[in-house]
């Protein structure tokens, strides 16, 4: 049997019109959320230039070195399609000059959008996938983590999600860093032998990487490495503690997980992972992460500014609340059909259903020329809350008939009165 000639690209999916209903819903619940905490959208390109990612994300990481997808463009300018949300949003802070004295600090947007990796597909990840972030600049206050991670809890617990945990590491400031760097080389170079391959490169440009590691082979040793908590310097003590006391302040239960890096290398002090533990799910399910990050935004020319933000992915957590039986969304439903019978009728109908529209209700008609019975048929399949049939008897009268599909009641109104005055018509009790 011969292959279809065109098919999808693989790693990518298409939303067709039953599944796009959850994804607005999930959107659309993102936005009205994060609106209440003062974010707002920004939209970047879709591409950039390919240092946009690898100065961001850092030469190690996997982003940049196995999954980017790139080209060369006719122009010969080296262009990724972005594989995350942040650094585009960075750069659109930078060259827009956001961080001026006119605009509020922090400065708090959100995105929602595609993302692309070239990685291998398979179940919940995929090669074209979305992604919903934030991000706020311009403050080092612990209030501001934890108001990020609140607003994630928020946004998860008002989609109805069960059992979320959140986990918390900090990766200290640059001196922190640098004093554990330097722990952690000492400790895994008797081991590199024993390392996988990809943590053997790692050692000496980006240790950290090790710990995120999820070869079993690296593990054994992730597990006896020395913790971050150990080597932080006195501001990022204090940062790490108030981080805690607010959390519980506002109690939101978390866990501490000194072994979390997350993926990319710009990250510093906190860092987060949300996850959703239920026993359909076989364990824990990470559905959000984001943290901390200073040198970003001078990275892309402007000044010195603090950052904080999270991704979420869309695709895990639309499966996530599949697994959880919490897809309903209002059904689409018709408020109007519009029957017309027999040719003469065409124009008119086309004027009924654009006036009912008008009046913001939901309306359709028929473009096939078919039968009164079977454009009923579809005004039932639709579940239509009214019905307006016009024939060619009501056309010489310039009438219509108006039914309410619920209570059967019917009434034949002036097609002068269902342009102009339609929602006091249906709330009429209709023909005795």
């Amino acid at each position: 049997m011969a292959k279809p000639i065109f098919q999808r690209p693989k790693g990518t999916a298409d939303l067709l019109a039953d599944q796009t209903a959850l994804w607005q819903h999930v959107e659309s619940t993102a936005r009205l959320l994060f609106g209440d905490y003062n974010f707002s959208e920004t939209r970047t390109p879709i591409f950039e230039n390919f240092d946009v990612f690898s100065r961001s994300a850092g030469d190690t990481s996997d982003v940049v070195t196995k999954e980017m997808y790139d080209f060369h463009d006719k122009g010969d300018r080296h262009i990724a399609l972005r594989p995350e949300g942040t650094a585009g949003i960075v750069r659109a802070y930078v060259e827009n000059k956001l961080y001026g004295p006119e605009f509020d600090k922090p400065y708090k947007t959100f995105y929602i959008g595609p993302m692309f990796r070239y990685e291998r597909p398979q179940a919940g990840r995929f090669r074209q996938f979305h992604q919903i972030g934030a991000e706020a600049f311009g403050s080092m206050s612990p209030a501001l983590d934890v108001e990020i991670i609140a607003m994630v809890v928020d946004f998860f617990k008002t989609l109805g999600l069960k059992k979320i945990k959140v986990v918390i590491n900090t990766l200290g400031d640059q001196s922190s860093r640098d004093a554990y760097r330097q722990a952690l080389i000492d400790y895994l170079k008797p081991h590199v032998n024993e390392l996988s391959s990809d943590s053997q490169t790692r050692l000496e440009q980006n240790p950290l990487r090790v710990l995120d590691s999820k070869d079993p082979r690296d593990q054994v040793f992730v597990a006896d490495a020395p913790s971050i908590l150990d080597y932080l310097s006195e501001n990022s003590t204090k940062h790490w503690t108030q981080v805690q006391a607010i959390l519980r302040a506002l109690n939101i239960e978390f866990e501490i997980d000194a072994t979390m890096v997350r993926g990319l290398d710009y990250y510093n002090d906190t860092i987060f992972e949300i996850m959703t533990v239920d026993d359909t799910l076989k364990g824990a399910a990470t559905i959000a992460g984001g943290g901390r990050y200073s040198g970003l935004v001078s990275e892309f020319g402007g000044p010195e500014t603090p950052g904080i933000g999270f991704g979420i992915g869309m695709e895990r957590l639309l499966s996530l609340l599949k697994a959880q039986n919490l897809t309903l969304v209002p059904e689409k439903q018709l408020d109007f059909y519009v029957v017309n019978i027999g040719e003469d009728t065409d124009v008119v109908a086309m004027q009924i259903v654009q006036a009912i529209r008008s009046f913001g209700y939901v309306a359709e008609r028929d473009y096939l020329g078919r039968s009164a019975k079977a454009q009923f048929k579809s005004a039932d399949r639709h579940h239509s809350k009214f019905v307006v049939t016009i024939g060619d008897e009501e056309l010489a009268n310039q009438v219509a008939s108006l039914k309410n599909m619920n209570t059967g009641q019917q009434q034949t109104v002036n097609l002068s009165d269902l342009y102009t005055d339609l929602p006091t018509l249906i709330e009429s009790k209709g023909d005795k």
